[in-house]
C-alpha cells in the first residue's frame, strides 16, 4: 500500500497536529498479566483516539489534489467521524457525518464541536454508511470510505512510533473495527523488518473478521450488538481482510463482560479511561494470559471515548445489576 518513505512523510503531516503519543509500561498491568507490557496511548490524541491520524493524512492529500472540493461526507460510530471533522476543519472543508440512531451521545457532540454537520440514519453503521453514499451522489460531496490507503497510512504512524520505541515486542494486540488500525500495524512492522506477532481482537457480538479469518474468505454477520461500538462491524472490507489474513497470526474474540473488566483494569492500574475497543486488546491478553509469561506484550489503547452513562452502566460498581435491568 505504501513504502517507508511515504510513512515517514505521513508521520510529519500528522505531527503538525498530533505529538507522538506515549508508549508506556505500567507495573500493575504487568503484575496482572504476569509479563512485561507496553501500552500505546492513542487515547491521548486531540480527539481521544487513533483515528485522527488517518483523517489528517486523507484530508491533506484531498485538499492538495482537489483544492476546490465542496465538502466531504462519511459514516461512523464516532472516532472516524471525529477524525474527519477535526481534519476537515483544519483544511477549511465542510464535513457531513452520518451516524446510526442511538449512537454515542458524547461522540456525536464531539463531532459537532469539531464543525461537522451530523445526520442520524438507520439502526446500525452499515445502514448509515449506505445512506451517506446515496447522499454523496445527490449533493456532489466527496465520500470518504471507512477503509482507504491514506487512512491506513495515517494510522500506521502510531505503529511507527510504537515499533521505534519498542522494537523488541514479541506480540501486539490490536482491536479490529473496519481494519485500518491493524493493517497499519502490519504494514509498519513489515516495513521496519520486525518479527512482532500481531493479534487482532474482535467482539464475540461482532465477529465478522474473526469468522472470515477462520474461513479464509469474507463472512458477514446479521448483527453487531456489542457495547464496544468501535468494533461493531458486520461486513469486512475485502482489502483490509486480505492484509489481515496475510499479516496477522490470529484473531481473538472477547465478550462485553471481558471488555468491561479490562476497562476497569485500565482505570485502576493506570488511571487511563478506555472505550470498549480501546480496552479489547487488554481483554484478549487477559484471556491468553497463560501464553504470555516471558514475552514482551504490546497493547494498543486505541481510544478513550466512552459515554459517562455507558461507563457507569457497563463497568461501574453496579454494572451486574444494571445489565440485568437493561
Amino acid at each position: 500500500m505504501f513504502d517507508l518513505t511515504e510513512l515517514e512523510r505521513a508521520h510529519a503531516i500528522v505531527g503538525q497536529a498530533v505529538p507522538a503519543t506515549p508508549a508506556r509500561g505500567w507495573p500493575l498491568l504487568a503484575e496482572r498479566l504476569g509479563t512485561e507490557v507496553v501500552v500505546k496511548h492513542e487515547n491521548h490524541t486531540p480527539i481521544g483516539a487513533f483515528k485522527v491520524r488517518g483523517g489528517l493524512v486523507y484530508l491533506e492529500r484531498l485538499k492538495r489534489e482537489r483544492p476546490n472540493v465542496p465538502g466531504i461526507i462519511s459514516a461512523t460510530r464516532g472516532n472516524h467521524g471525529q477524525s474527519l471533522a477535526f481534519a476537515a476543519s483544519r483544511q477549511g472543508v465542510p464535513a457531513v457525518i452520518y451516524v446510526p440512531r442511538g449512537n454515542s451521545v458524547e461522540k456525536n457532540r464531539a463531532m459537532k464541536a469539531f464543525g461537522a454537520e451530523l445526520v442520524e440514519h438507520g439502526e446500525d453503521f452499515q445502514a448509515a454508511s449506505e445512506e451517506a453514499g446515496r447522499h454523496a451522489q445527490f449533493a456532489g460531496l466527496h465520500m470518504v470510505p471507512s477503509f482507504h490507503t491514506d487512512l491506513v497510512l495515517g494510522v500506521a504512524t502510531y505503529a511507527l512510533e510504537l515499533f521505534r520505541a519498542a522494537p523488541d515486542l514479541d506480540i501486539l494486540y490490536v482491536p479490529i473495527g473496519q481494519g485500518s488500525g491493524i493493517c497499519g500495524c502490519i504494514m509498519a512492522r513489515d516495513l521496519l523488518g520486525l518479527k512482532t506477532e500481531i493479534v487482532g481482537v474482535q467482539s464475540t457480538e461482532a465477529p465478522s473478521y474473526a469468522l472470515s479469518f477462520a474461513a479464509g474468505k469474507i463472512v458477514t454477520t446479521e448483527t453487531s450488538n456489542t457495547l464496544a461500538d468501535g468494533m461493531a462491524t458486520r461486513i469486512p472490507d475485502p482489502e483490509a481482510f486480505a492484509i489481515i489474513r496475510k499479516g496477522a497470526s490470529r484473531i481473538v474474540q472477547v465478550g462485553d463482560d471481558e471488555v468491561a473488566t479490562a476497562i476497569r483494569a485500565y482505570w485502576t492500574d493506570t488511571h487511563n479511561l478506555a472505550e470498549g475497543a480501546g480496552a479489547a486488546p487488554l481483554a484478549a491478553a487477559l484471556q491468553e494470559k497463560n501464553k504470555l509469561p516471558g514475552q514482551r506484550v504490546g497493547l494498543v489503547l486505541s481510544g478513550g471515548n466512552i459515554d459517562f452513562d455507558l461507563f457507569r452502566r457497563w463497568v461501574g460498581t453496579d454494572a451486574p445489576r444494571q445489565r440485568a435491568l437493561a
